[in-house]
């Protein structure tokens, strides 16, 4: 008999503030009765790793594990790895030291946010009180982003369907995307202060929860821009609660 469980994976933060939002979108979440869920993390959360949420899940008497792979974008390295230690993939692309998790159940492995529309109108939501004329006005969203070749196109893909549909949710003049790995947020603001002085750039950051890269990363990269900004991240948001529903939804019919 089939007794599905869902293990949800973040990265993990020494904030506890950071993995406090985490564990309350997943906790928001509306599953089917008797269906366990477990939050866990990559890394930095004492108690809450990976191997233990499957430890958990299989004490329960789960035979079918769905994970839900809580990252911005397939191109992140940590999807990579954690795919290889989920026995999803045979071996990593890149090095990691990750090793294979002990699994009993089955893996059933979903997909990270990518480009999901519900992620733009949480994108909108958080970023629309920046903006005043729309119709002047040029949405930069930054991402993380990877120089690893793969993982940087994947990331691109991406960050540019996000950016079309904030786009077309707030009818802006133009939408850019600009990762900070490479840095690319200096050329893209040169270009936009060239091509489009009389515009304003909105800055919108795409990250999970607001911390390091949010109140200090990009600002740095944006010393000596005019532009406005307000750091606001995904989470709190009801809406990433409905993704993750939805991420499990074909395996309850």
């Amino acid at each position: 008999m089939v007794k599905y469980g869902i293990l949800v994976i973040s990265h993990g933060s020494r904030s506890m503030e950071w993995v406090q939002l985490v564990d309350e979108a997943v906790e928001a979440m509306q599953v089917p009765d008797g269906v366990p869920v477990f939050s866990s993390f990559l890394e930095l959360v004492e108690g809450r790793l990976i191997q233990e949420g499957i430890t958990h899940l299989e004490s329960l008497g789960v035979t079918d594990i769905i994970v839900i792979p809580l990252f911005i974008s397939s191109g992140s390295t940590h999807i990579d790895e954690i795919s290889y230690a989920l026995g999803v993939k045979p071996e990593p692309e890149l090095p990691t030291d990750l090793t294979p998790f002990h699994i009993k159940a089955r893996i059933h492995f979903t997909s990270p946010i990518d480009d999901d529309p519900v992620i733009a109108e949480i994108l909108y939501e958080k970023m629309k009180p920046l903006s005043a004329d729309a119709g002047k006005e040029i949405v930069l969203l930054i991402g993380h982003g990877s120089v690893e070749e793969g993982s940087h196109l994947l990331w691109r893909g991406g960050l540019e369907m996000l950016a079309s549909r904030v786009k077309d949710l707030g009818g802006f003049d133009e939408v850019d995307t600009a990762m900070l790995l490479p840095d690319q947020v200096g050329d893209k603001m040169r270009r936009w202060n060239k091509h489009k002085p009389e515009h304003t750039v909105l800055v919108v950051p795409l990250f999970l929860s607001e911390g390091y890269f949010t109140n200090e990363v990009i600002p740095s990269r944006l010393e000596g821009f005019t532009y406005r900004y307000n750091g606001k991240a995904l989470l709190p948001h009801p809406l990433l609660s409905r993704w993750m529903e939805r991420q499990t939804a074909p395996f309850f019919g």
